[in-house]
């Protein structure tokens, strides 16, 4: 795709070599056009992002990465519901690094103000700021913000395709247009006579597309119903394609160690390895080696065998001492105040309450490890890889083999999970190196689990400190501090060699941005530098502030003597009726009567994050002195539900991700390295103590909210508070393993 040309606004494009030929529609509302990230051949035209038409159907081409969370699915159902589309007969293909594939709501995030108390004008003024991220060429899977990203633009492409080939056989039977329908890829005449989209793509091609209007949401047939997902099959059947399965002859197989105390390299000896049979070679990379050999398993073993004498680690060699540093930042200059109502430091009658808490370093620990494979040949660069970020991974692959991005091709493959760990392009960029030293030869780089363990971006360890206080059973007052590492910082200048300005908002997200109706509300962020390699974890810091946060809400409701979900629901009633909403319905859900029986615990959780408040119910039950997580109850309100079963798996999903690291989750540091290598030091809750879970989505607002997210951050305190409520010993720390006797 080294050809870059420029997609004519409201024109119709034609073939593509890079697609075996065929015929693109849609229309690419920017004040700007992007460039097409297609090439052309001789007597084919450049393709439109979104929709190509050849003889084999319609091809779906998704700006967004599946990692399992369904969302190609859903940009597909917005391209079919308006395309009249057989649902059978739709494929879908990630589309390469192109600027016309920008993530459009990610920076409307960035504005101040609270997102859960935007108007319909805000809203709009959110999502044009987001066409920035056109410039930026930010093209991300993340932030919970894919279906926000694609409502309207993927919509518009099945409209403008729907009513162009509309034309084109109307033109072809020589009658009125508006005497035609479409109907699972066809034209439908008003005799009856059919004429497939195939048939038509190549003289609609010539038509200059219509202004549509979208359907209606009373007229929907796919969207707002569980459509079949497009990943399914290939998945149930071991035939989806992952970086590890891209088929190439002639490859060697490579892996990589790097210091575990994430510094350089001093010197290595391969000896011992370069005397196994199939190993070809040990690379010297600068800050680490590779291996290359005939298979990954001997690979694995030949990396074994190296003695590498590395750097000391340039932070505190243990995790005592790097929560040390951590809880002294609670005492230093705010960087953020993002949200300071009332007066916090005036007297206030009513009872007082403090609270410190902490949690530790997490990784990501997705089922597939770092893995990608590179092919160097002609002076150009061919990666697969699962990315969430594929120009980014695109640009720094060009850089550390000397070539162009436009040299660079990457195909974005499935992912055996991502949870923001597949922003990062190191995988990537050592797979180039290697395959620049073996030039025609595919390399297929795997991490071992060991590896991936201890050179994670982890989520940073937090800690917080709060000051409430409570009259006539209602918060009247709560001042919290907030102090980790700053993942934004870190994380953007890794990516793009700088640091945003101004206040880091982020780092308070899922505290600061909460929809309760406290008077006296202060909520500052202090920043701690500390070079442990972090990154973006599923939820980000709402990880860690929906912890700290709701536990305070819910020690402030045990200090007025108030029913815990009443209390909420209070708070949220004052400020944001959404949030209040579902707070209510999972009471509703789980029979909430503040009551529980001897041996039995229940606690609620409630976060507002990525634009969706979830409200959240545990029950824990005692078994003979050991404690089981029994049962979750889940009410959400994605504004929106695009696709209900994938709403409500995606919840499941982040409920399971969150209860795991407030379980059992820890990166804890020895001697600078990860003290965790594998899942047995850093397990997930399996089928046997997994609760079962009932999922409630509402739809009451103006905006599509996230949802691969929102369901982690409250999942944390509410199984926290339902362990206070069987037990009466408040948790305060992360994670509960070591303060409960947990099934695990």
């Amino acid at each position: 795709m080294a050809s870059i040309g420029k997609i004519a606004r409201r024109t119709f494009l034609i073939g593509s070599a890079a697609l075996v030929g065929g015929v693109a529609f849609g229309v690419y509302k920017v004040k700007q056009d992007a460039p097409n990230p297609l090439v052309t051949a001789n007597g084919e035209s450049t393709l439109n992002p979104f929709i190509l038409i050849n003889a084999d159907g319609v091809t779906i081409i998704t700006p967004r990465a599946e990692m399992g969370q369904g969302i190609q699915t859903t940009l597909a159902a917005l391209v079919a519901e308006e395309m009249d589309l057989n649902w059978d007969d739709v494929r879908v293909m990630h589309g390469p690094p192109a600027q016309a594939y920008y993530n459009s709501a990610l920076l409307g995030v960035a504005l101040p103000y609270h997102i859960y108390a935007d108007s319909e004008f805000m809203t709009g003024v959110r999502d044009n700021l987001g066409q920035v991220g056109k410039l930026l060429n930010l093209q991300v899977t993340g932030g919970s913000s894919s279906s926000r990203d694609g409502y309207t633009r993927m919509r518009e492409a099945g409209a403008t395709a729907r009513e162009t080939l509309k034309l084109a056989a109307a033109k072809r039977w020589d009658v009125d247009v508006s005497t035609l329908t479409t109907e699972n890829g066809h034209v439908i005449a008003a005799d009856g006579e059919k004429l497939s989209y195939i048939d038509l793509a190549a003289d609609a091609a010539q038509i200059d597309p219509p202004s549509v209007d979208l359907r209606a949401k009373s007229e929907w047939t796919k969207l707002g119903t569980p459509m079949p997902r497009t990943d399914m099959v290939a998945k149930s059947t071991g035939t989806a394609t992952y970086a590890t399965d891209v088929p190439l002859e002639g490859a060697k197989f490579a892996t990589v160690r790097f210091n575990p105390a994430r510094s350089g390299m001093v010197s290595f000896d391969a000896s011992a390895a370069l005397e196994m049979d199939g190993v070809d070679n040990v690379l010297d990379l600068g800050d680490g080696i590779a291996v290359v050999a005939s298979n990954t398993w001997l690979a694995f073993q030949a990396a074994e065998m190296v003695e590498i004498a590395w750097e000391a680690a340039s932070y505190p060699a243990t995790s005592d001492a790097m929560r040390d540093a951590i809880t002294a930042s609670l005492s230093s200059e705010p960087n953020s105040t993002t949200r300071d109502d009332g007066d916090v430091d005036a007297a206030i009658d009513g009872t007082e309450i403090t609270a410190g808490y902490s949690v530790p370093w997490l990784a990501h620990a997705t089922m597939e490890p770092m893995t990608t494979t590179a092919l160097y040949a002609n002076d150009a660069l061919t990666i697969w890889s699962g990315a969430q970020a594929p120009i980014l991974m695109q640009e720094k692959c060009a850089a550390v083999v000397g070539l162009t991005p436009e040299q660079v091709t990457v195909n974005t493959m499935y992912m055996g999970g991502g949870f923001g760990r597949r922003t990062e392009s190191d995988a990537a960029v050592q797979a180039a190196q290697i395959a620049k030293q073996y030039p025609d030869t595919p390399i297929k780089l795997t991490w071992t689990r060991e590896e991936d363990m201890r050179h994670d971006f982890y989520r940073p360890a937090a800690a917080a400190s709060f000051r409430g206080v409570v009259k006539d059973g209602e918060a009247v007052l709560l001042h919290g501090k907030i102090a980790a590492p700053s993942v934004t910082h870190q994380s953007t200048f890794r990516m793009v060699g700088q640091v945003p300005p101004g206040p880091d908002r982020a780092h308070v997200e899922g505290a600061a941005d909460q929809p309760y109706g406290i008077e006296n509300f202060r909520l500052t962020g202090h920043l701690t530098d500390l070079d442990v390699p972090i990154g973006f974890w599923r939820s980000v810091s709402a990880s860690f502030n929906g912890f700290f946060f709701d536990t305070f809400i819910d020690e402030m409701a045990n200090a007025a003597g108030a029913d815990p979900l009443k209390f909420r629901l209070n708070l949220a009633a004052k400020e944001h009726a959404a949030s209040a909403a579902v707070i209510a319905k999972v009471g509703e859900m789980a029979n909430w009567t503040g009551q529980t029986p001897d041996g039995v615990g229940r606690g609620i959780g409630f976060t507002y994050s990525f634009g969706t408040p979830v409200a959240e119910i545990v029950e824990v039950v005692d078994e003979d002195g050991a404690i089981r997580i029994n049962k979750c109850w889940i009410a959400c309100d994605v504004g929106t539900a695009l696709d209900p079963s994938i709403i409500e798996a995606q919840m499941i999903s982040g409920a399971i991700y969150g209860m795991s690291a407030a379980a059992q989750g820890e990166i804890s540091f020895v001697d600078g390295a990860a003290d965790q290598w594998n899942f047995p030091d850093y397990d997930a809750l399996r089928m046997h103590n997994t609760p079962d879970f009932e999922v409630a989505i509402l739809e009451t607002g103006h905006a599509i909210g996230g949802a691969g997210e929102p369901g982690t951050p409250p999942s944390m305190p509410a199984l926290g508070n339902a362990l206070f409520d069987l037990t009466g010993t408040r948790a305060t720390s992360l994670p509960l393993i070591k303060t409960f006797n947990l099934i695990l």
